[in-house]
């Protein structure tokens, strides 16, 4: 054999690198690996889309006449770790080289570049094209600014692209219009019906396998419905333009019991897979604006997601590994409550949250970060419990995306790497996005003591804590202004309101 690929699970794309560098007669080699699978206790739902995506990629790669080997999981017993596996390709297939992309989380390049080969074959790690902005790119940009801030880094990639361009200057005169995008949904408000699809028999399959060998993984299966081809992708994305984009501007940051998706585009996973590119998604929602089928804010707010925000935080992370993960700014060591696993709390938001992610392995980015998010750093939750619970329990979650969004904007442990300030908030801002504290166990109104929101005392209770750390904060100075204006009683009752809470968990 001259050449090989081996493609990775969240490599799903027919323009992958090593495709196209190994030509078009290498043998490509895919396997669903025993420690990806279970390093962290992945949701049930995750490994249904991973592996079956895979399959259903595989037949099609046949279909297009490739050669294709196709590992199981456990069809093979000493298949257990990514390194087993180009062990296998050498010694039984013997190429001259073995091209793969460079994988997008750290773990898995770093042990890649570190593999020894049985045998005189080379491996070959082509860079990962999917992305908009290069490693260098993105370091270069980084390179001699005292913060990195997303909305800067966005102006660029927009300047680079074109995309919402205007003869160089940005469309509407404006490079974000985020202050529209923060509507509560009103009552009555029927959003719409979300395509689910019906498991085929390849998934049916491996929906069997999770269900198996994965039993003691967070979530179920009942549900799922995610996309596992390029078609279905596509197909969801498209219904996502027509049924939805109009109105995500308006409501991106709104929540309602009941409701896991409300607007929300649902592209994630299928971006983090292979299944969608990021460009032509970004491409395809401008058109909406030109062809005046959306408004400026919904398509502005959608593609800053993308093209903002996503490319940032992978460069983020892969500027700063591998020890990004290690910092704790304000010492957090709490141990994370059962409850995140278990939906069993009287706190109707966390419960509406965690429910729903159990359900469907997805929650939107404000309940991640003003929910579950929010309530982690205000108890004081151990960043690195955090991390793992985010990376384990949701469809789009890789370490690459998933660490710096936790860790630096929902938790502030790099200290303002990623955020300019905590995203810390009372109960007054979930009551004012969403309709939770209406059934409530919780008053959302009283401050302190055993009946009052806990968000409200954690808040002051955080505050005072770590004002040696956030008095100095320029955008924080409101919050202290306010604080100080408190009485001393006031302030006594929201600590001993958080400890009592807090012992408790």
């Amino acid at each position: 054999m001259k050449n090989a690929v081996l493609i990775l699970g969240d490599q799903l794309s027919f323009s992958l690198s090593s495709l196209a560098a190994a030509g078009p007669d290498a043998e490509i080699f895919m396997a669903e690996i025993a420690d990806e699978a279970s390093y962290v206790r992945h949701h049930k739902q995750k490994i249904v889309l991973v592996f079956s995506a895979m399959r259903h990629f595989a037949q099609t790669l046949e279909e297009q006449g490739r050669k294709v080997h196709y590992f199981t999981y456990g069809a093979h017993a000493g298949l257990q770790a990514m390194t087993d596996v180009l062990d296998h390709i050498c010694t039984h297939h013997k190429p001259h080289q073995i091209f793969v992309t460079e994988p997008a989380e750290y773990r898995l390049r770093d042990m890649m570049q570190g593999w020894p080969a049985p045998t005189g074959t080379s491996l070959e790690m082509e860079p990962d094209t999917r992305f908009i902005a290069t490693h260098g790119e993105f370091t270069s940009w980084a390179d001699g600014r005292k913060t990195l801030r997303m909305e800067y880094f966005y102006r660029d990639m927009r300047r680079k692209t074109g995309i919402l361009m205007v003869g160089g200057k940005p469309y509407g005169d404006q490079w974000n219009f985020d202050a529209e995008n923060r509507k509560k949904l009103p009552a009555k408000h029927v959003v719409p019906p979300r395509p689910r699809h019906e498991p085929d028999n390849v998934t049916r399959a491996v929906i069997s396998l999770v269900d198996t060998h994965f039993s003691n993984h967070f979530g179920t299966t009942d549900s799922f419905g995610w996309p596992v081809t390029h078609a279905q992708a596509e197909a969801d994305f498209s219904y996502f333009l027509d049924a939805c984009l109009p109105n995500y501007g308006d409501f991106q940051d709104a929540m309602k019991d009941g409701e896991a998706f409300i607007y929300h585009s649902l592209v994630g996973a299928s971006l983090n897979l292979g299944l969608l590119d990021p460009l032509e998604v970004c491409r395809a929602a401008e058109a909406r604006l030109h062809d005046d089928k959306a408004p400026v804010n919904a398509v502005e707010g959608f593609i800053r997601q993308i093209l903002g925000w996503r490319e940032f935080i992978r460069g983020v992370y892969w500027l700063k590994m591998p020890d990004y993960g290690d910092t704790n700014y304000f010492e957090h060591a709490r141990d994370l409550p059962d409850f995140y696993y278990t939906g069993e709390t009287r706190m109707a938001c966390l419960r509406a949250a965690i429910e729903a992610t159990h359900e469907h392995a997805y929650a939107h980015h404000i309940q991640r970060l003003m929910i579950t998010g929010n309530f982690a750093l205000l108890a004081g939750i151990s960043p690195a419990a955090v991390n793992q619970w985010y990376l384990e329990v949701y469809a789009d979650a890789y370490e690459w995306v998933q660490l710096p969004n936790t860790h630096g904007m929902a938790l502030f442990a790099d200290g303002g790497v990623v955020g300019s300030k905590p995203y810390a908030a009372s109960g007054a801002y979930i009551n004012r996005m969403s309709d939770y504290c209406k059934t409530c166990a919780f008053k959302v109104k009283e401050p302190t003591g055993d009946t009052a929101c806990p968000f409200n005392y954690l808040y002051w209770d955080f505050m005072m804590r770590h004002r040696d750390k956030l008095g100095g904060n320029p955008r924080m100075g409101m919050v202290y202004r306010t604080l100080d204006k408190m009485d001393d009683t006031r302030r006594q009752a929201c600590r001993d309101s958080a400890a009592k809470f807090l012992e408790t968990l």
